[in-house]
């Protein structure tokens, strides 16, 4: 099993006012990471700091660690202008970049974007579509539902781009959270960007990216996941107060699980009712949009947290390190939840030492 950082984004929720220093934490914290053998650094996006820049920031601060987008916002940008991002910093990193892409919720897409969000599935497979086909090189024709390039009524033409990425290919990541996206994961995807992952309760989604490699005949007989990268985002906090540690998560898992979309549209909502936690998801959500977020902070459970985090002394996390490599994982992406960067490292290095100390780091273990 690999290890990756999550690296976030710079945003008033996410770092705080000074973003000058939120972005030279993060930037610290990378350049560690590819000194200590991570694989790849992620950086996100919302309504903050956008991903490309601070990837290309990141590239060149780096030598080893791949750059990933976890993820470019979908209706954020047209196909076309992914495919010349995609191209100019895997050339920017000499090859280390890492497409991740995500179709974000109806609140960021229509209220921010102004982008309808409908058919979100369709709109996905035609957008990678043409991704692939613009990072081919070849001509940029499209006729799709969603889609059409160029457009049949106007003087338009059918370009090609003009940069080259180094890689022939470079691999595609979906964050995905509900079944049919799983699903189209699987099918058209090199990698799942998960969320909210819990090794004993994520055979389902796992199942379900399998149905989506076995219809594209991807993988083997055997294990369709084969050659697969199944990347879950785990908050970590280094502690000897298991408790304490747990509540630090709360806020983010809170936000995810009752402000992140409406009371209709809410996929990580869905997704813990899912998991079994359906009458605590509902009260999370309750009082996240009536403006009580520590409440509902304080109405996350436990055993949520414990099942979606690392948290604890070095021991206890080594512990229950293997259960994600025994359900699947290819790269553990950590998301350290330190105070300061003296903590962080420390955090950084003791996953290091647990995770890619025994075999190098240089195979998964599945």
């Amino acid at each position: 099993m690999q290890l990756g950082i999550n690296l976030g984004y710079v945003g008033l929720g996410a770092h705080g006012t000074d973003a000058a220093a939120a972005l030279e934490t993060i930037t610290q914290a990378a350049v560690f990471a590819d000194h200590l053998g991570y694989s790849v650094a992620w950086v996100a996006e919302a309504y903050g700091s956008d991903a490309p820049t601070i990837m290309s920031w990141i590239g060149a601060k780096t030598s080893s660690v791949d750059v990933g987008a976890a993820v470019l916002q979908i209706p954020a940008r047209s196909p076309a202008m992914t495919a010349m991002t995609t191209a100019t910093l895997d050339a920017l990193t000499g090859g280390r970049f890492r497409l991740g892409l995500g179709v974000s919720g109806p609140q960021v897409s229509e209220g921010w974007h102004g982008v309808r969000f409908t058919s979100p599935l369709g709109r996905t497979r035609e957008y990678i579509d043409i991704v692939r086909s613009a990072l081919r090189r070849e001509r940029l024709e499209y006729a799709g539902r969603h889609f059409t390039l160029p457009l049949p009524d106007g003087p338009g033409k059918a370009l090609k781009l003009t940069i080259r990425p180094v890689r022939e290919e470079v691999p595609i990541y979906l964050a995905a959270v509900g079944p049919k996206n799983l699903e189209l994961t699987g099918e058209i995807a090199d990698g799942w960007l998960a969320v909210f992952f819990a090794p004993e309760l994520a055979g389902d989604q796992l199942d379900a990216i399998r149905r989506g490699r076995r219809a594209a005949g991807k993988g083997t007989e055997a294990d369709p996941l084969d050659g697969f990268d199944v990347v879950p985002t785990v908050p970590v906090v280094l502690t000897d107060d298991v408790a304490e540690g747990l509540r630090r998560v709360a806020p983010y898992s809170a936000l995810y699980i009752g402000g992140m979309g409406s009371r209709e549209q809410n996929f990580y909502n869905q997704l813990a009712c899912r998991m079994g936690f359906e009458k605590e998801a509902e009260l999370i959500q309750d009082l996240y949009l009536a403006g009580r977020h520590r409440d509902a902070a304080d109405a996350v459970p436990d055993e949520f947290l414990d099942a979606t985090a690392l948290v604890g002394d070095r021991d206890r996390i080594a512990q229950r390190v293997q259960r994600y490599a025994d359900a699947g994982v290819t790269t553990l992406a950590v998301a350290p939840y330190s105070r300061g960067l003296d903590e962080g490292a420390r955090l950084l290095q003791t996953m290091a030492e647990i995770v890619l100390a025994p075999g190098g780091g240089d195979q998964p273990t599945r």
